[in-house]
């Protein structure tokens, strides 16, 4: 790591102040922040959400909503005030000289070009590249972040790859141009622990060999302690904390920053522990009507082939020739496990290894080429996935999706999307009692009750997951599938979600499939835990043993690139 003040600053912020004017008056999202980022460093902004860490770097950029303006303070970058340049001047600036990976890689991307012409657009505007060689430039920046035959993907489009294959062409258009400030706003969210670690590697070796700048913006301690020189900590809009990262990790200072390291999973973590000292609520047993070793779900065979594009040459059609048919491709081979009633079961692996396409075929929302799923005892694999909506089983086999918000109806309120399932599955219930119905679960996943009227958009992430949650437990499901639930919280909501969900399963009686990239959430939450790498499972068990003496080369590679905050300094 860098020392801070061995470089000048590249970027100031001085005293910033920004506001945005909303229908019930003036909102102060950022107040009076300061911090700097010398050439070559890496700084960690950290906070939960609504805390003014990605509206600080929106204003960096001067890409704030038309609502929001910069009331006071000022932002210089590399001896240029930011405020006093034109937009064309400030066009120029952005992706050449100060770049930004977004959030959310799917609305960062043109949905109707293909990744390799918009790379390849970047580069041209910015006299990186000619017409000529833009193509080839764009399937080296795609080779840079780790995808996989780039050449076939450049004509891609964003609907084509899944979300930890966007996240990283979003991350190759923020360092096409090379830029000297690479703000990163959450850019390892969707992505697999050893992808993450790739990447991350990725960006510290640019910013090492070309004294690029970096600003990463995370609720993963683990990331910013392992990756950043300091971390400055934001809350409600202040800057309350900023020191060097094995500082603030060792010897946090603030009571917000140590909440924070208190929710962070470690290995010696309980899902208590990282409940929030004043949250005393005691331990849930499991209920004694559970029948022990009784299996709820049991897959045997499970294939899923998809067939690959037919490129050959149609002049050759016309003369009566045909090149042979390509293999198709397989991305579930032969998967065999079990779930039993009550037990909680992760699947991990990196991107694209077959976890969620497993997962899909089991909710039966994609047929599979061979294979069987029994649930309850019935082969659900049989019934096509177009006519199991209205399965008398659908009920009981219900999904918390990994993206609440696109899970949500954003027409619907929080009580119709909670008593959908309800309505379309359920039982007939007259309006009260299906108000009252979503109520009782609101109050067991500990939503407030003044929000059920409230649109998705009106909602916190921490609460849209809960409204998702309550949806998928409305007709009390034997098998709830849970697609990376937690992934974009912020680590105290996490910390709460975690708690949830192994109450909900304790009392009711669940049995859950976390499907996730965490393993320290998954050691938390799990009783057994599947390891999948390119569609085969390659090591299954405890999770304690799995995940503390694997068998496997490929568990340990991913257990090697888990990032771990250091271990705190207690008697500070």
């Amino acid at each position: 790591m860098r020392s801070p003040m061995s470089n000048p600053p590249l970027l100031d912020v001085r005293d910033v102040t920004i506001e945005f004017s909303t229908r019930r008056g003036v909102v102060r999202a950022v107040d009076n922040v300061s911090f700097s980022v010398a050439k070559g460093e890496t700084l960690a902004l950290v906070g939960e959400s609504g805390s003014g860490k990605s509206v600080t770097s929106y204003a960096t950029l001067r890409i704030l909503d038309r609502a929001g303006r910069i009331a006071d303070g000022s932002i210089v970058y590399s001896g240029m005030r930011l405020a006093e340049l034109s937009e064309a001047e400030m066009r120029d600036l952005r992706g050449r000289e100060m770049s930004m990976i977004f959030q959310n890689p799917r609305a960062a991307l043109n949905p109707i070009r293909s990744i390799g012409v918009q790379i390849a657009d970047v580069l041209k505007r910015h006299a990186r590249a000619t017409s000529r060689d833009a193509r080839e430039k764009a399937i080296a920046a795609l080779e840079e972040v780790r995808i996989a035959r780039a050449a076939e993907r450049y004509d891609a489009y964003p609907f084509e790859l899944s979300g930890g294959m966007c996240q990283r062409v979003v991350i190759a258009l923020a360092l096409a141009c090379q830029p000297q400030l690479l703000i990163a706003d959450e850019p390892t969210t969707g992505l697999d622990v050893t992808t993450q670690k790739a990447v991350m590697d990725l960006v510290v070796e640019l910013t090492r060999q070309r004294e690029m700048s970096t600003i990463l913006i995370t609720h993963d301690l683990g990331l910013a302690a392992a990756y950043c020189d300091r971390v400055a900590v934001m809350e409600k809009g202040k800057l309350v904390e900023t020191a060097p990262a094995a500082d603030i990790f060792a010897r946090p200072q603030h009571p917000y920053t140590r909440r924070l390291m208190r929710a962070t999973p470690r290995l010696d973590s309980t899902l208590r522990a990282l409940l929030p000292e004043s949250d005393d609520r005691p331990e849930i047993q499991a209920p004694t009507t559970s029948v022990e070793g009784e299996v709820i779900l049991s897959i045997e065979g499970l294939t899923k082939e998809y067939p690959r594009l037919d490129k050959t040459n149609p002049l050759l059609k016309l003369v009566g020739k045909s090149a042979p048919q390509p293999e198709p491709f397989r991305a579930v081979g032969g998967v065999d496990f079990q779930i039993r009633r009550g037990e909680s079961v992760g699947l991990v692996g990196e991107s694209g290894c077959g976890k969620s396409t497993t997962s899909m075929m089991l909710m039966r929302l994609i047929d599979p080429t061979s294979g069987s799923i029994v649930f309850a005892g019935e082969d659900i694999g049989a019934t096509p996935a177009r006519d199991f909506a209205r399965h008398p089983m659908r009920a009981k086999l219900q999904m918390v999706f990994q993206d609440a918000t696109e899970s949500l109806n954003p027409r619907y309120t929080a009580a119709r999307a909670i008593a959908d399932p309800i309505l379309r599955l359920g039982p007939s219930m007259n309006a009260s009692a299906l108000r009252a119905r979503c109520e009782e679960l609101a109050r067991l996943v500990g939503l407030p009750l003044d929000l059920l009227d409230r649109l998705p958009h009106q909602l916190s992430g921490g609460q849209k997951a809960r409204v998702g949650i309550a949806r998928a437990i409305a007709l009390d499901p034997d098998l709830v599938v849970l697609d990376e639930p937690t992934a974009a919280l912020d680590v105290s909501v996490q910390a709460v979600v975690l708690n949830l969900l192994h109450d909900l399963k304790q009392r009711l009686g669940m049995s859950y499939l976390f499907v996730s990239h965490d393993l320290n959430v998954v050691r938390l939450l799990c009783d057994r835990v599947i390891v999948m790498r390119a569609g085969q499972i390659v090591e299954q068990g405890p999770t304690e043993q799995v995940l503390s003496a694997p068998a496997s080369d490929y568990t340990r590679a991913l257990l090697d690139a888990i990032p771990h905050p250091p271990a705190q300094d207690h008697a500070a």
